[in-house]
C-alpha cells in the first residue's frame, strides 16, 4: 500500500469523505491512531453495511492538512475537535470508533460532549487502547531522535514499509507522529465514564498492552459494557481483521439503534 495524498482529507477539512452519504442513516466517525489520518480507515466504506456512513478524522499537520500545525497540546487539541464536530453533527444518530490515539480523542470527546449537555454517540468503539494498562509515552519519547522513532514504529508495523526508505515520506509522517506522542504523553486518566454503551477490541499479541486485563478497565466507564473481542496480531492486528471488527461494530450498532428507536 503506498500512501496518496489526494486520496485523504481535503485540505482544511476535519472529516473524510466532506460529504457523508446522505440516505444513510446512522453515521459512524473514525479516530485514527497517531501519526496517521483518514487514509486508514479508506476500506470501511465498503465493508460497513450501506445504512451506516462512515467520515473518517484527518488532524491538522498530516497528509492534506500538512501545511497547518500540529497540534501538540491534548486540550487544544480536544476543543478544536469538539468545535469542528459541532459544525459537522447533524440530526442522524450516529457513533464513534477510534484505534490507539483514536480511541483516546473519542473516549474524550464522548465524556466533553456529556459534559456541555449535548447528544453523544450511541455507541463507542475502542481498539487499541484502554484507559489503564497501556503503554503511555512520555515527553521525552516524543523527541526521540528520527532514527529511534523510525525503528519503533517499525517494530509497530505503524505505516506501509515503503514509507520507512523514503525520506520524503518520513518528512510528512514523523513530525506528526511527534505532536500526536507529545499529546498522548499528556493524558491523565480520571475515571471518567460515559453515558452510552462501549465495546473494544486488540490484538493478543499487541506490545503496547502491558496488562493482560488492560481492556477491563472500561467495564466501570460505561452503564453497558459489550465486551471484548479479541484478534490475531500486533498493535495493527485492525488491517488484517477489519472486516471482522466492522462486522461487529456495524451489528452491535444496530441492535442499539433499533432499541432507541423503541
Amino acid at each position: 500500500m503506498i500512501y496518496h495524498l489526494d486520496q485523504t482529507s481535503t485540505a482544511g477539512h476535519w472529516f473524510h469523505p466532506v460529504e457523508p452519504d446522505p440516505d444513510a442513516r446512522i453515521r459512524l466517525f473514525l479516530f485514527p491512531h497517531a501519526g496517521s489520518g483518514a487514509i486508514i480507515y479508506c476500506d470501511w466504506d465498503s465493508l460497513l453495511p450501506p445504512d451506516i456512513a462512515p467520515q473518517a478524522v484527518t488532524l491538522p499537520g498530516r497528509h492534506n492538512r500538512r501545511e497547518e500545525a500540529a497540534y501538540d497540546d491534548w486540550e487544544p487539541l480536544l476543543d478544536a475537535l469538539h468545535e469542528a464536530f459541532q459544525a459537522e453533527a447533524d440530526d442522524r444518530p450516529y457513533a464513534f470508533f477510534g484505534h490507539c490515539m483514536g480511541a483516546q480523542l473519542a473516549y474524550q470527546l464522548t465524556q466533553r460532549l456529556r459534559a456541555e449537555g449535548e447528544r453523544g454517540p450511541l455507541l463507542l468503539g475502542t481498539s487499541g487502547w484502554a484507559p489503564q494498562g497501556f503503554f503511555q509515552p512520555t515527553a521525552e519519547q516524543s523527541q526521540m531522535p528520527e532514527s529511534e522513532m523510525v525503528e519503533w514504529i517499525k517494530k509497530l508495523g505503524s505505516f506501509p514499509a515503503e514509507i520507512y526508505d523514503n525520506p520524503a515520506m518520513l518528512a510528512l509522517v514523523v513530525p506528526a507522529l511527534r505532536a500526536d506522542l507529545a499529546v498522548c504523553a499528556q493524558y491523565v486518566d480520571d475515571g471518567a465514564t460515559v453515558d452510552c454503551p462501549i465495546v473494544s477490541y486488540g490484538g493478543r499479541e499487541d506490545p503496547l498492552m502491558e496488562r493482560a486485563d488492560a481492556m477491563d478497565s472500561w467495564c466501570d466507564r460505561t452503564p453497558r459494557y459489550l465486551g471484548n473481542r479479541e484478534f490475531p496480531g500486533g498493535h495493527f492486528y485492525i488491517d488484517a481483521h477489519a472486516l471482522a471488527v466492522t462486522t461487529d461494530f456495524a451489528a452491535h450498532l444496530h441492535r442499539i439503534e433499533t432499541l432507541a428507536d423503541r
